[in-house]
C-alpha cells in the first residue's frame, strides 16, 4: 500500500507575531479546508474565543479569513512542525517520513515565545530553543486528546498567554 506525501499549510503570521503556536501536521479536514485547525471537534478556536470573550465575535465568524486576522491581532502565529509527510487518516502516531518546516527561517521580529500544541509537536522543542524564546508544551487541542477537560487545556493555554502580555 502506497502512502501520498501531503503537504501542510502556509505559516499564518505578521511581523507582530509574539507568541507562534506550532501544532504536528494538519488533520484531514484541515488539509481539505486549507483551513489550520478546521475539524469542528478540535477545541482550538473554542479556547482562544474563552481567552478573549469580549472580542469573540471575529473567532466566531464563518470566515476563515476573518478568524485568522482575529488571531494575528492579538499577536498569535500558528504553523506546524512539519511541512510534509505521509500519513493516513489524521492521527499524530501515524506520521511517517515527516519533513520538518524551517521555523528559524520565519522572520518574526517581535517573538516571545513559540508554543507547542500538543505531545508531537514538543518533540521539536530542542530544534525551537535554538530561536532564544521560551518554549511551552500546551495540551493539544485535538479531539484525540480527552484526558483533558476544557477547562483544565483553558488555563495552560491562558497562562501562556497571560506570560507574554496577549491577554
Amino acid at each position: 500500500m502506497t502512502t501520498t506525501m501531503l503537504t501542510g499549510l502556509p505559516p499564518l503570521v505578521s511581523p507582530a507575531t509574539k507568541v507562534l503556536i506550532l501544532g504536528s501536521f494538519p488533520g484531514v479536514r484541515s488539509l481539505q479546508a486549507q483551513e489550520y485547525y478546521g475539524h469542528p471537534q478540535n477545541q482550538f478556536w473554542k479556547i482562544l474565543q474563552a481567552i478573549w470573550p469580549s472580542s469573540a465575535h471575529g473567532i466566531c465568524a464563518n470566515s476563515y479569513e476573518i478568524r485568522s486576522n482575529w488571531l494575528l491581532k492579538r499577536g498569535l502565529g500558528v504553523w506546524d512542525v512539519y511541512a510534509s509527510c505521509e500519513r493516513e487518516g489524521s492521527l499524530d502516531s501515524a506520521i511517517r517520513n515527516a519533513v520538518p518546516n524551517d521555523i528559524a527561517a520565519l522572520h518574526l521580529p517581535q517573538l516571545q515565545a513559540i508554543a507547542h500544541n500538543g505531545g508531537e509537536s514538543f518533540k521539536h522543542a530542542r530544534h525551537t530553543r535554538t530561536l532564544g524564546v521560551p518554549v511551552y508544551q500546551l495540551p493539544s487541542t485535538s479531539p484525540a486528546n480527552a484526558s483533558w477537560s476544557f477547562e483544565r487545556k483553558l488555563a495552560a493555554w491562558r497562562e501562556v498567554m497571560e506570560r507574554h502580555g496577549l491577554v
